[in-house]
């Protein structure tokens, strides 16, 4: 037997590889298809079977795809203010790059000029997005570099020295950038990543699309909410999706509730002693024929009795309302702030704090990690984006403020601060007790620059008092001295005379 050669042995390795990349693949796909087989699934026998399906009792779809969220984002209204919302008001104003306090660096103004490109409209696009990686389980972000003139050039990797010319940005959904090719080389540091994307563009002024194979070098990819795996998340709506199928269930036949239920029925009772002919008969059906039809307002008939039924028409709100608190719930969302009605100051406050936070915490813990630092590193790998000053020190972003206070909010807060102030400083043990710096942190709820800035107004102040009692005793000895003087004068002349 013929001996192998190195090359047929790395050869054999890498089929195995593959081989092996595919059965764990597949073991991970009949894991979760089992998992799924058990949703809804009740009352279990030692045999393994069940008795009972939920998910089939109540319509519940089991393997979810996602075009199955796309329509509920496209034509559900809860479905997508539960995308829409907290994306829109975390994006909101955008926010610079801060390396250094001291002087702009090269990284902070290329990114000021990066997302004053309005062809760009780089928080627009990085909103959008946002939103794409809500609805499925990874979205993409395709850079349109200059180093491309024909479309079989995306498949190539990117072109040192043009490829920093930036000229468009195109957020794309899962649907539209199917991932085409795997990276299945365990010795590079992509191992595992995709490789190639089969991308889907709408063609300009028509309706028709043309489909590109796409170099990952191109394409920045995020992915949706992740627990495992590094590609591939889950929809935003996926833990929500039964309690959207209900809200969709509760609303729309409440809407066909009313409509057939408003208009009542009408019986006709025929008198015992009246033969109904045929004659009558149709004559009575053509009655109620252009009654239905908006034609006639009133009904004759002869020998019949004739009543109308009771409405049936039930108030939905306490079902929908179930559904709507387990929606913001698991999305921690305001309910208020999720349908759009304030109702009350007292509860309007706290939902708006809520509301606040849930949208702080997105710009302090998701956007950062998940979609603009890889962001920003991409357009420093293309030559967009200067380099980072120091590797050390990093970078952090400052954002537009989420709310600002009224004048008359302002007011009311300085009301409030200054009765506290006074109330503490008429205490003369208040300074043994609680520290000045940390009553106006714990107490008054200064920021620490705050705080420094009135400790820095206070020793102003000290020092400026200080010189002012100090020339007020030199004028005071200047005086006395000038006093005793003509004293001395005056008595030098008497003694002279």
């Amino acid at each position: 037997m013929p001996k192998k050669s190195d090359k047929d042995r790395q050869a054999q390795l890498k089929r195995i590889q593959a081989l092996s990349q595919t059965i764990a693949l597949e073991g991970n796909l009949v894991s979760r298809a089992t998992l799924s087989g058990r949703l809804g699934q009740q009352y279990g026998t030692d045999a393994g079977t069940y008795s009972r399906d939920i998910y089939e009792a109540l319509g519940y779809p089991i393997e979810l795809k996602y075009q199955d969220f796309a329509t509920r984002y496209i034509r559900q209204d809860i479905a997508r203010a539960v995308i829409d919302k907290p994306v829109d008001g975390s994006w909101q104003g955008g926010c610079l790059i801060q390396e250094s306090t001291d002087e702009d660096t090269l990284l902070e103004k290329s990114w000021k000029s990066l997302i004053q490109r309005e062809e760009l409209d780089v928080f627009g696009k990085l909103n959008r997005l946002d939103k794409l990686v809500g609805i499925g389980s990874y979205g993409v972000l395709l850079f349109g570099l200059g180093d491309v003139s024909q479309k079989d050039q995306f498949a190539l990797p990117i072109t040192e020295g043009k490829s920093s010319q930036l000229i468009y940005l195109r957020p794309l959904g899962e649907d539209s950038a199917k991932i085409n090719q795997w990276e299945t080389d365990t010795s590079n540091p992509r191992y595992g990543q995709p490789l190639y994307y089969d991308i889907t563009l709408a063609q300009p002024g028509s309706d028709s699309t043309t489909n590109l194979r796409v170099h990952f070098s191109r394409v920045l990819h995020i992915p949706g909410e992740i627990l495992e795996g590094t590609v591939k998340g889950s929809s935003r709506l996926l833990p929500i999706y039964n309690r959207l199928f209900d809200l969709e269930k509760l609303v729309g036949g409440s809407a066909e509730m009313f409509w057939r239920g408003a208009r009542p029925g009408y019986k006709a009772k025929v008198d015992p002693e009246y033969t109904l002919t045929t004659d009558d008969e149709d004559d009575f059906k053509d009655q109620l024929d252009e009654y239905e039809h908006n034609l006639r307002r009133f009904l004759v008939a002869r020998g019949m009795d004739i009543n109308s039924l009771d409405t049936q028409v039930a108030d939905p709100s306490n079902h929908v309302d179930i559904q709507i608190q387990m929606i913001s719930a698991q999305t921690g969302i305001p309910k208020r702030i999720l349908t759009g009605s304030e109702r009350g100051e007292l509860a309007s406050t706290q939902d708006l704090t809520s509301w606040y936070s849930l949208l702080q915490a997105r710009r302090e813990n998701y956007l950062p990690g998940s979609i603009l630092r890889p962001f920003i590193h991409k357009c420093q790998d293309i030559g967009v984006l200067a380099p980072i000053k120091s590797e050390e020190e990093g970078y952090s972003f400052v954002w537009t403020p989420l709310f600002e206070k009224s004048d008359k909010d302002k007011a009311e807060v300085g009301k409030i601060r200054a009765t506290a102030l006074n109330q503490y400083a008429a205490q003369p043990m208040a300074e043994a007790i609680v520290p000045p710096e940390a009553f106006y942190k714990y107490f008054l709820g200064f920021e620490q620059d705050q705080i420094d800035m009135i400790t820095k107004l206070q020793e102003a102040a000290i020092d400026e008092e200080g010189k002012s009692i100090k020339a007020a005793e030199e004028e005071e000895k200047a005086a006395a001295k000038a006093e005793a003087e003509a004293k001395a004068k005056a008595k030098a002349k008497a003694v002279k005379e």
